[in-house]
């Protein structure tokens, strides 16, 4: 395969994971470009601080595009507003809930059982009982689990 070709895959492969179209996994490559810092890295950092990653992540849903459909139907709050963007960007100290008249649904104690062997990482800290999700910190490309090589990514753009 060539070069391009590998690239490219990555870059497939990223949007896949994550659910992103191209014109706005572009738009994540444009920001990640002008912030500081390795732009593969920040690439990784704003697609992992989207909002249905972090219900992903958190063990509140199945799939991501199962919580991208949570976030869609408004059952989510960030720090107590409803947000119904799945692509809201979460800043550290962030809380993340379901709202409570959604939290006795047995969608969620039947997702919440599927989920409970999943880890949470390390840059949030996930409460399941209460369906909350604080965000400590931001992660770090070590802390992200992602079988994607983003340099092969900011190649393909950088063309």
């Amino acid at each position: 395969m060539s070069e391009y070709g590998l690239q490219l895959r990555e870059k497939q492969k990223a949007k896949f994971i994550y659910g992103v179209l191209e014109k706005p996994f572009r738009n994540y490559y444009n920001k990640a470009r002008q912030m500081r810092g390795m732009v593969g890295e920040n690439l990784m950092i704003l697609l992992e601080l989207r909002l249905d990653n972090v219900l992903f992540r958190a063990g509140m849903a199945r799939t991501r595009m199962e919580a991208r459909q949570i976030v869609d139907h408004k059952h989510v709050l960030v720090n107590g507003k409803c947000i119904n963007i799945p692509s809201y960007e979460v800043k550290a100290g962030d809380v993340v809930e379901i709202k409570e008249k959604f939290k006795a649904n047995q969608r969620y104690k039947d997702i919440t059982e599927v989920t409970a062997g999943r880890l949470t990482p390390a840059w949030m800290t996930a409460d399941l009982e209460n369906l909350k999700v604080t965000i400590d910190e931001t992660p770090n490309r070590e802390a992200i689990d992602v079988p994607v090589d983003e340099m092969l990514i900011v190649e393909l753009y950088s063309k």
